[in-house]
């Protein structure tokens, strides 16, 4: 539903590097669940108990690309915020992310090109013990009407 006086994120000219936003998430059955619904996906991984402690991991993980919409969402509910549009995205997996736990995600502004109003952020993401869990890097096109 789209309104008249709807919220517009920030413009391009409001932005600064090195402006951060802390996003932090508990990793819970619930959002679980519901990501499992939505998009069927049935990895024994991600859901059985029995199946992940005969792996590496020895207990379920949480879907990379819930962690990825985490990620998308801070971008276009904060910044730059609504009407933004990502362009590009590079996220590398370094460890995986548990069922529970509490994820700290860090978004930076590392640069602004004005020019074709495009910004590019930085992105980490760590878990309690401070284990990084990812990183990567965002071009963003903040909304520009």
């Amino acid at each position: 539903m789209l309104q008249k006086n709807r919220k517009q994120g920030r413009f391009i000219t409001t932005l600064t590097v090195g402006e951060k936003l802390h996003i932090t998430e508990k990793m819970d059955d619930k959002d679980l669940l519901i990501y499992l619904g939505l998009t069927n996906d049935n990895n024994p991984l991600f859901i059985q108990h029995d199946y992940a402690a005969e792996t590496p991991f020895a207990q379920p993980i949480v879907p990379q690309i819930m962690l990825n919409g985490i990620i998308t969402s801070a971008i276009s509910k904060h910044m730059p915020g609504p009407g933004s549009y990502i362009l590009e995205q590079t996220i590398k997996f370094l460890a995986p992310a548990y069922h529970y736990e509490t994820i700290d995600f860090v978004l930076e502004i590392e640069h602004i090109d004005e020019a074709n109003n495009e910004v590019v952020i930085a992105v980490t993401a760590t878990n309690i013990e401070k284990e990084l869990l990812l990183e990567g890097k965002l071009k963003v096109s903040p909304p520009s009407i």
